[in-house]
């Protein structure tokens, strides 16, 4: 099994995936998968949809074994939420 390094700062990474995911990826899933995760390679902007991060990494990760892969949830700002829900009714 091969050890991946990372080939761009946090900064970077974050970065790129954002703008992959906004200007090219977005357009085509978000109609039809909202509250899916999609898994992109960073260098090559293919991509994998899925309702699990594992499995969309997975299968990326099978066309490209050395990808970079930034994972974002269709629809919302975070992958995952933590604690309860901020809803309050007042």
């Amino acid at each position: 099994m091969t050890t991946r390094h990372p080939r761009f700062s946090k900064e970077e990474f974050a970065r790129r995936g954002d703008a992959l995911y906004e200007t090219q990826i977005r357009p085509q899933v978000e109609s039809d998968h909202q509250g899916k995760v999609v898994a992109i390679d960073l260098e090559t902007g293919d991509f994998e949809v899925d309702s699990s991060e594992i499995t969309a990494a997975n299968r990326l990760e099978v066309r490209h074994p050395d990808a970079q892969i930034w994972i974002v949830r269709i629809g919302s700002r975070y992958v995952r939420r933590f604690g309860q829900s901020s809803r309050r009714s007042e």
